[in-house]
């Protein structure tokens, strides 16, 4: 498990990011964010201050196994047939066999700031020839002007070195490559990262007070599981439960 800390030019990054045309999205963002942090907030105040938070569990699926209260970046129809979930000994998680698209949920209660520490567990199935990418995790702590996600993408690949770093566009996240290799294969993998720290490095600004959500996505051709995902105080030194 490692925490990334990079440097980063906070003042570019924020430019591109707040650039956005305003008034065109303003009144569909408030409906979608607005009501989103109300929400939060009602669950926030219900967790004591200092203790790790469970984000995701994956105990709950709908009747296609698909997790209550995630949603489709593109298709719902395709999402429902490659990411599902699966029980293994006690312990629940959410397999992505070929995924080809991003899934989400902004169904949680976290402030980035009081819990900057993001914590999960992820294990690689299979990989195909040639694979670079092979699975991701986007922590989004605020909007931009046009109400659309910035967020980080924490990434294991096959072959970039760990601590590589790519710079964001206006329409794409910064990259940060957390694990590299498949020496792992068929093994639970923990970590942990400051979300927090890594935000405020990139944009230069602070997030939001509660976050947006989080994205998951497997790589091409990619079997690999992700299992529970918390969020901890800096001073936590917990590890992942497998609930």
């Amino acid at each position: 498990m490692r925490v990334c800390r990079r440097q980063y030019n906070s003042a570019e990054g924020s430019k591109r990011n707040r650039v956005r045309p305003f008034w065109a999205c303003l009144v569909l963002g408030i409906l979608v964010y607005g009501s989103s942090a109300v929400s939060a907030q009602e669950v926030l105040d219900t967790e004591p201050f200092g203790s790790p938070m469970v984000l995701e569990n994956f105990q709950h699926p709908d009747a296609k196994g698909f997790p209550q209260g995630w949603e489709a970046q593109r298709s719902t129809v395709t999402a429902h047939e490659t990411y599902r979930i699966q029980e293994e000994d006690g312990g629940f998680f959410l397999s992505a066999k070929s995924a080809n698209q991003r899934v989400y949920t902004k169904r949680m209660a976290w402030d980035p700031k009081q819990h900057p520490i993001l914590s999960w567990r992820w294990r690689i199935q299979n990989v195909p020839d040639n694979a670079d990418f092979l699975a991701a995790i986007y922590p989004s702590l605020d909007v931009d002007l046009m109400f659309i996600p910035v967020n980080t993408k924490y990434v294991w690949s096959a072959t970039l070195p760990v601590g590589s770093v790519k710079e964001g566009g206006m329409f794409s996240s910064t990259e940060i490559v957390i694990r590299s290799g498949t020496e792992s294969l068929g093994e639970w993998v923990e970590e942990r990262v400051n979300v927090y720290e890594d935000f405020l490095k990139i944009h230069g600004h602070e997030p939001a007070p509660h976050a947006w959500g989080i994205s998951l996505l497997g790589g091409p051709g990619v079997e690999v599981d992700f299992g529970s995902i918390q969020v901890q105080p800096e001073s936590s030194q917990g590890a992942v439960g497998r609930e």
